[in-house]
């Protein structure tokens, strides 16, 4: 019995009888021979078959093993094929998919592939999305550990709001009210006492009544914090750094996946351009004539229209927003020194969307207390995270990167959903 190989193997062994396994992608009956498509890990390989009864009431995506003679053809996937074929079903299909994962798109609506979506994710495409993901927390990782990172998991399930607000999940906890973590900000930056520099790769939690294509309420987050800082200048060119890490690693590890999607990668520049957000809005303003010049936060059709400048003026998709106000930003967010107003934070946008929030934090006791007591918030109720800083803590400062918002920009998505592999939804708690 031959040994299973995959099909991107088959070049190797030419003349030689192998077995592949896998899923039948499709059969096309020709009268007295058919071909069949076998679908494995690594990609695509035709069968030219004899004996086309075998495949009588065989439903594409069973499982099976084809065993074969390898035969140089042109015309085929990767200039081979399998001749002299014998079937074995391993696991046969119940029933017809809904739809064909043989086509270069999915033909159905964007509800009916997320309520498919353990047959969805098998298509090429959608297949290349999350290679590309994969792809993208590989250099993440590399990137940080690189400089000295160490990776972290936090807990999930939490005793206060880690940003304030009503956007929490809450769930009784052994009757004692507790959330669903909204990010590990407060743990990481503990962390920064411990490690100085650490990251962490994990899902977080937003309960925001929204259904707009460009939020989740779970979703993966890739967060970093870093101590012994000067300003979160130093923060953005870290972000920098591993974004470009970040998209190399997508070039070496995922180049199939690229090729599939037929996406050409943005380069990431050696020093993004930086707005601070007074000139920001300024420049909304010059550019559309619409006076936002006393808002607190950009609009997301200011988004667009940055990054659309940005692409524009400095050939880059990314850019950096600098110094939101204050009153739009977590309280343990560090202020500027010289406009007090204004916050030593940022967002970075890829193309024209707000893709990372990030920062200087607040690193003095007192201030904690004091910025608590601004917004009326108890400091017992965090008293826990306001003991690193008791006990001394440097100046310090992180990011977070939505790795699903993430992927749907570099592959140009209408909606985050496509890039998720079981999104969740203010509709959807299911697959």
């Amino acid at each position: 019995m031959s040994s299973r190989i995959l099909s991107s193997q088959l070049p190797q062994h030419i003349g030689q009888r192998v077995a592949l396994s896998g899923w039948l992608h499709r059969w096309r009956p020709m009268g007295a021979f058919g071909f069949a498509v076998l679908r494995d890990r690594s990609g695509l390989a035709q069968a030219v078959i004899d004996t086309p009864a075998d495949f009588d009431g065989l439903y594409a995506e069973s499982v099976v093993e084809l065993c074969g003679e390898v035969v140089s053809a042109p015309q085929a996937p990767g200039g081979v094929e399998l001749h002299h074929v014998t079937l074995t079903v391993i696991s046969p299909a119940a029933e017809p998919p809904p739809f064909d994962l043989f086509r270069p798109s999915l033909n159905a609506q964007l509800p009916t592939l997320l309520d498919h979506a353990a047959l969805t994710l098998r298509h090429p495409r959608q297949r290349a999305l999350w290679q590309m993901a994969d792809a993208s927390m590989d250099g993440f990782r590399s990137a940080l550990r690189g400089q000295g990172f160490t990776e972290i998991q936090t807990p999930k399930i939490v005793a206060s709001a880690t940003e304030s607000g009503a956007n929490v999940f809450t769930l009784d906890y052994f009757g004692t009210p507790a959330y669903l973590a909204q990010s590990p900000q407060f743990y990481k930056q503990t962390m920064v006492g411990v490690f100085e520099r650490v990251f962490e790769v994990a899902p977080v939690f937003r309960a925001e009544p929204h259904a707009t294509p460009r939020h989740l309420n779970e979703y993966v987050s890739l967060d970093a914090e870093l101590g012994f800082i000067r300003d979160h200048h130093d923060v953005m060119a870290v972000l920098t750094g591993v974004l470009g890490a970040m998209v190399e690693s997508i070039k070496s590890r995922a180049a199939g996946a690229v090729s599939v999607l037929g996406l050409t990668l943005p380069p990431v520049p050696e020093t993004i351009p930086a707005l601070h957000f007074t000139e920001a809005l300024e420049l909304v303003y010059k550019l559309t004539g619409e006076d936002a010049r006393h808002e607190p936060d950009l609009a997301p059709q200011h988004e667009r229209v940055l990054g659309e400048w940005a692409e524009r003026e400095h050939g880059s998709a990314f850019l950096f927003v600098t110094g939101y106000p204050m009153v739009k930003r977590p309280f343990y967010t560090h202020p500027d020194s010289a406009r007090p107003a204004y916050s030593n934070s940022f967002d970075l946008l890829f193309r024209g969307l707000e893709l990372v929030t990030g920062g200087q934090r607040l690193h003095r006791y007192a201030d904690y207390l004091a910025a608590l007591d601004g917004r009326g918030l108890s400091a017992e109720a965090f008293e826990g995270y306001l003991e690193a800083f008791k006990y001394g803590m440097p100046p310090h400062g992180g990011f977070a990167i939505g790795l699903e918002r993430w992927v749907a920009r570099l592959a140009q998505l209408t909606n985050v959903r496509e890039a998720a592999l079981f999104p969740r939804d203010i509709n959807r708690l299911t697959p």
